[in-house]
């Protein structure tokens, strides 16, 4: 059987490429010029432009979100015998990040309104041996994190915000990155801020903290070839980082252009028995992805694909409930909410050039499959 031909896809970096194509030529050529492919200034320039975006005095670039995630719990001090509090709905790096310290990843589920960190349900996992939090601003949303600071400072607990969906996002004014202790983000090529290959950051407010996440990114040092502690390779490159300086220009537009689509969904699908997403008044929804409910999710997929039109279920399996943490013994009736959406969340088309003809498209055939099967919400 042949596959259909996709018409409008989940997502496409060749357009954004398209607009800003003479930009990105001219940033890659003044680094390469220069010699300097380690470090240098062309990274030190986006750190310090990424750190005033959002709203903090630090940006260490580091080679990949999960690295960000795993350098920052290193420099905090999460190790053997620790235990870390995230949440079960988010991408498998943010627990990975855990374990690769050698601590024990313990999750909590989310609530339904934003699939965010359910707070509520925190202090109830907190043991001697809770070292962190790690909350996930998931899709776009900020997590409500006064309460979550709050909670944290009470019982002397770090708060690591994963930011990987939420470039740009905020919460009471204030952007992701700048909410807790520290924040780790991933430039993987798909986000709101992507760069053309692997890439990620670690943006904080601590000076002593930053500098320990430096010395760890580059073999343990401070000065060449004095290693003061055991440290990794895990440098974000320049190329990439002149890249993301463009891009980092044309952030708020882009983020704009998103809400917008985001919006147009909403309207156009407002008669329809499915859940779309919801903003919060307090907080900047940046929509990475543009995530509905529907209780029939895997028939619209395939009537989806049958027009030509991708879609993306992320994620489909609550991270607890992966094979590889079978040791760790949870079930769905530990995590509950984050259950049922991991089987009824879909990401439709989303991306900031989009046109409004192909979004209309898209709503027309969900139309059209709500029109031939009765499904939606259970």
């Amino acid at each position: 059987m042949t596959a259909p031909i996709i018409q409008i896809p989940a997502e496409d970096l060749t357009r954004q490429y398209q607009q800003i194509k003479w930009e990105i030529a001219a940033a890659i050529d003044s680094v390469l010029p220069s010699g300097k492919y380690t470090l240098g200034p062309a990274l030190e320039a986006f750190e310090k432009e990424f750190a005033a975006y959002c709203g903090a005095r630090h940006c260490i670039g580091i080679s990949n979100g999960t690295e960000a995630l795993h350098l920052s719990l290193l420099a905090m001090g999460i190790g053997p015998g620790d235990e870390v509090i995230t949440q079960a709905n988010t991408y498998v790096a943010t627990s990975f990040a855990i374990n690769y310290t050698g601590a024990k990843p313990v999750f909590v589920d989310i609530e339904p309104r934003y699939t965010n960190m359910d707070i509520s349900l925190v202090e109830a996992k907190i043991t001697p041996r809770t070292r962190a939090i790690i909350p996930v601003h998931m899709y776009g949303h900020p997590v409500d994190m006064d309460p979550l600071m709050e909670l944290a400072r009470r019982h002397h607990l770090l708060v690591l915000e994963d930011a990987s969906h939420a470039h740009g996002a905020t919460y009471h004014g204030r952007r992701t990155g700048a909410l807790g202790d520290a924040a780790a983000f991933s430039f993987y090529p798909s986000k709101v801020l992507g760069a053309y290959g692997d890439g990620g950051g670690i943006v904080t407010n601590d000076d002593d903290l930053a500098q320990r996440i430096r010395v760890l990114r580059y073999m343990g040092q401070e000065v060449k070839h004095t290693h003061l502690v055991v440290g990794q390779q895990q440098r974000l490159d320049p190329v990439q980082a002149a890249v993301l300086r463009v891009k980092l220009r044309h952030l708020e537009r882009w983020i704009e252009d998103r809400r917008r689509v985001a919006a147009l969904y909403t309207r156009l699908l407002a008669d329809l028995p499915l859940e779309t997403p919801q903003e919060a008044e307090w907080g900047r929804h940046v929509y990475y992805m543009y995530t509905v409910r529907c209780a029939q999710r895997d028939a619209l997929v395939t009537f989806l694909a049958q027009r030509g039109i991708e879609t993306q279920k992320v994620y489909a399996t609550p991270v607890p409930l992966q094979p590889c943490y079978q040791y760790l013994e949870y079930s769905p009736a530990d995590v509950p909410v984050a259950f049922r959406c991991a089987n009824e969340l879909l990401n439709l088309p989303l991306f900031p050039e989009i046109s409004q003809a192909e979004i209309e498209s898209v709503s027309s055939a969900i139309h059209d499959f709500f029109a031939g099967t009765g499904g939606g919400i259970a």
